[in-house]
Parts: C-alpha cells; structure tokens; sequence
C-alpha cells in the first residue's frame, strides 16, 4: 500500500465528494470541513448577536383604544372580547419594550425583574371571529403570526405535529428574522380538545402530554431552530458548523412570544351551573339548560377549567379569560353590511369577473341572515347559505346578455321561477349586453362621482373588441380602464362647470393624455364644449 493510500484523502478531496452527495439529495448547501476557510478566516472568532432595542425590531405604540377601533372594523359584536384582547395585548408588548430596555441599558435582565405573561383563553362557538380577531391583531402590531389547531399536536418523541414547531414555524413567517419571530403571535384553536378524561387509562400522549409540553413555551424556553427530530433541519445544521463561519442564534427564546388559545368549550357551562347549583335544591334551583354567554362565563372560576379536563399548571399559565358570545341573525346581518370583510363584496367581484353586476337589497341581506342563524355556525353560515341561494344563478348566467342581477328577498323565496326570467333576459344578442354594462358603469360613475360620461358608438364598439380579445367583461374594463378619471374630471369641473363629457375613441384607447390634455385647456380656458355642455346639464 502506498503512503498516498495510508494518509487517505485530503480535505480537498472530502469536501468534493460531500458536496457531490448533498448535490445528489437536492440541497444547495455547500459543504466545508472543519477548519477550512470559506468566506472568512480560519481564526476568526464567532460574533456575539447583537442585542436590538424593541422598537428597532417593531413598532408598538398603541393603546388599547386604537386597537380595539382596528378590530371593529372587521368584526361586529364581541366588544368584550376586543377590550380584553387590546388590554392583554398592550400589556404584553408594553412589558416586552421594557425588558428589552433593560437588557440593553445592563446587558442582561437584573434580578427581581419578573413580569407575568399575558397569555389568553378565549371561549366561544365556531364562526364567531376568534381567528378573525387575533388574525387582524398581528396585522395591526406588525408580528408575525402562526394558527394551529391542537387537535394535530402529540407529546414530543411520539407520532403526531411537535409544538415546538409552532414557534420555529413564526421564525420562518418572519422570514428569517429571530428577533422579530420573538415577538410574534401563537394562536392554537380547538384547545379544547386537549381536555383528558379523569377515568383514562395509560399514558395520554395528546392531551395532558401535549398540555405539559406547552407549558414550558408558554412561559419562557430556549427552542431549537432546527428540529432534532428532522434529518433536513440537522443536516442543514450540521453544513453550517463545518463552513467554520461565525455561527448564527440557533434557538429561539419564549419570553416575549404571545400565546392565545381558544376552543368551544362544549360542556363547560355544565360544569359552571354544576358547581353554582350545588346545594340548590328545588325551588332554588335552575332548571333551564343556557349556553356558555358572557353572563354564565364571568362565573367561570379556575377549578372548572381543571374539572373540565385541563391541569392547573396549563390553565393557569392563561390568566386572561375572554369569552366571544353566539351570534344572532342581527349581528349576521352587520356583518354582511359593516364589515370589511363583507362576504357581499366577494360575491359583487365574483359576478363582475363574468360581466355581471350584482346588486344586493336589504330584505335579501335580512333574508340571508335569518337563514345563516339557523345553520349554527356562526359567520361561517353566511357563505353556506350565500351560496346554495346563488349557484344555480352563477353556473346559467355567465356567458349570457344578462349584465345585472338583483338580489332581493324574493329571489330567495323563489329562486327557480325568478331564474327561469334571467334565462329569458340572457337569451338576448350579446351587442346589447354589452350596451347595459357600459350603461351600468356610467350609472354608478354619475353616482359617486356626480359627473356625466357618455361613450359614442365607436368607442363602445372600441371596448367591447378590447374586452372580448381578453376574455374579459366590457363593466370590468371600464372599472378598470377609467379607475382614476375622477380625479381629472373633477377638476374640469370645478375650473369649468362642466358635468357632461363625451367621450370618443382616443379617450378609450389613451384615456390619460385625452384626460391631460382637457386638464390644460381647461386651465387655459379655451375648451370650446364648456359653456355648451354645461347649458345642455343645465336644461
């Protein structure tokens, strides 16, 4: 044997046969080993991660006001729950900018510091806006935020989700930014599920087991970024400590992480009137059975959070209790009316996108609403009803003449026969469809804007080319071809009076240099059709 062959091979030579393997498995790492140079020098010492101010990672100025303003925008009711949510909330981020003061001003937390987290708990039936409410929190405070339902989660080491994937899950919503993933929101649904029975026998590997684990990120923990439990999270660790560079944070701590449970709780008004009715024997008594409202719930006491299922230790590491009311047909309604949200927007667009505008009335909405009531589930219901009223109409009338549907309350008592007069109406030549769409958005222009458009047959015609070489309809070209005109027209308006104008070919085809150029000559005052169309509004 030669001595080529006792030494083995070079380092070199190691690295091209394990970035070779790597290459084969599809990763785009590249491979160094120890000691080897790569992007620095071999006796460059590791960094220690900066330490960055809070308000350097993100922005919390708010108070619990303007978050609870933010929130009513996009949910109606449950005005109890958003004093609670904004209350915690701002303690939270508050106590969080403080701490990180004073790690800044010391280097480290001093002794005797301790402030408790505001984790919360959040009680309600499906469909009210418990996701929808602390979706829109992380939006406003600028975190990055993560769902899970905890019906997916098993003990750590056993078959089923790890919930320490959570928090390594908010590291990768803030793109790779530890420090702000420190700050983010973890919202487990369904936390109800995790209850455990007193009678069960054996070991609970998803429930009381996942219940533990929790405990400890819900508090304050070092995690992992990289899953041991991963063969690509330890490779990948493993390519990054033989690259001999300065090693990047590889846990994430839970101190500043702000954990918000919420489940139905089914039973857990039982267990409440149980406790209360205790010693209440006949007439005392209470005989009617009430679902869990915001009356029963601020009777709710730690112990029946425990005799539900859930251990002390967990339970009590949630010490904001929020509860979110059933909704009634009243609040459907705001909500298909108020909200942001508003499930009749999505409809209007998903009609337009075929040509169709759709117009909803007040009974319809009213009518909608009632219906959504009885399906007991809450928001949810509306889109469950909205669209049983509305398939048929959605799968007949595009493709047909028809530009326009009301939507009224007799519509929806009598879809067949009101459908059958839409199929008469479609059958109608496709040239006065797109007539009545552009007659349409001339209508809704005239009535937002307070001026007058009227197209002249070429340009029509112009439109209607355009919009079927693009597959599109001619009233979703307009809205988005004259989506800025007011502006201009508003100010030929107000220099000339004019509410009137025709428009012809080149205001279809370059509507911004037609619109510039009557800007000009408005301010020049030579536009010749001014005084004229002004008279013809007039008369």
């Amino acid at each position: 044997m030669s001595d080529d062959e006792k030494k083995g091979p070079s380092p070199e030579e190691m690295q091209r046969s394990l970035q070779e393997f790597f290459g084969k498995m599809g990763t785009n790492m590249n491979w160094a080993m120890p000691g080897m140079e790569v992007g620095g020098t071999e006796d460059e010492e590791p960094s220690e991660p900066e330490i960055r101010p809070a308000d350097s990672v993100f922005e919390f100025n708010y108070i619990p006001r303007d978050i609870k303003a933010y929130l009513d925008r996009f949910v109606i009711r449950q005005d109890e729950a958003k004093k609670a949510l904004s209350i915690a909330v701002c303690d939270h981020y508050n106590h969080a900018k403080y701490l990180r003061a004073l790690e800044n001003e010391d280097g480290k937390l001093p002794e005797g510091i301790e402030l408790q987290k505001q984790n919360v708990i959040v009680v309600g039936p499906t469909g009210v806006g418990k996701t929808y409410l602390v979706k829109h929190i992380a939006e406003l405070v600028g975190v990055p935020f993560v769902k899970a339902d905890a019906t997916k989660f098993s003990e750590t080491g056993y078959v089923g989700g790890d919930v320490d994937d959570l928090v390594r899950d908010l590291v990768q919503k803030a793109e790779g930014d530890v420090e702000l993933a420190e700050f983010g929101i973890i919202y487990i649904d369904e936390i109800d599920k995790l209850a455990t029975k007193g009678d069960m026998i054996g070991r609970d590997v998803s429930g009381r087991g996942v219940q533990t684990t929790l405990l400890k990120l819900m508090e304050e923990t070092e995690v992992l970024l990289s899953n041991p439990m991963d063969i690509r999270s330890q490779m990948k660790s493993m390519m990054s400590m033989g690259r001999g560079e300065s090693r990047e944070k590889d846990t994430i701590n839970t101190r500043h992480i702000l954990f918000i449970v919420s489940g139905a709780f089914s039973g857990l008004e039982k267990v409440v009137r149980k406790r209360m009715s205790e010693g209440q024997i006949g007439f005392g008594a209470d005989p009617v059975e009430r679902a869990m409202d915001g009356e029963l719930f601020n009777q709710v006491e730690t112990q029946d959070f425990i005799d539900f299922g859930f251990e002390a230790e967990f339970i009590g590491r949630l010490p904001v209790r929020v509860v979110c009311e059933k909704l009634s047909a009243v609040d459907l309604e705001n909500i298909l009316k108020f909200s942001e949200g508003s499930l009749l927007r999505q409809y209007e667009r998903e009609f337009e996108a075929y040509g169709i505008r759709a117009k909803w009335e007040d009974s319809a909405i009213a009518r909608v609403a009632e219906m959504a009531e009885k399906e007991n589930t809450g928001a949810r219901g509306l889109m469950t009803v909205c669209e049983r009223i509305l398939r048929d109409f959605k799968f007949e009338l595009p493709g047909t003449s028809v530009s326009e549907l009301t939507i009224t309350s007799g519509l929806i008592d009598r879809r067949e026969e009101i459908l059958t007069q839409y199929r008469e109406l479609g059958k109608q030549v496709n040239v006065e469809k797109a007539a009545r769409e552009l007659e349409v958005f001339c209508r809704d222009f005239r009535a937002e804007h307070g001026v007058e458009l009227v197209l002249s047959a070429e340009a029509l015609a112009k439109l209607a080319e355009e919009a079927a070489s693009q597959g599109r309809s001619l009233l979703q070209l307009c809205r988005q071809r004259f989506r800025d005109v007011q502006f201009g027209l508003k100010l030929i308006q107000k220099n000339t009076g004019r509410t009137r104008f025709e428009l012809g070919v080149e205001a279809v085809v370059d509507p911004d240099n037609y619109l510039s150029d009557l800007v000009v000559r408005s301010y020049r005052g030579d536009d010749g059709e001014a005084e004229e169309d002004s008279e013809e509004a007039t008369t």
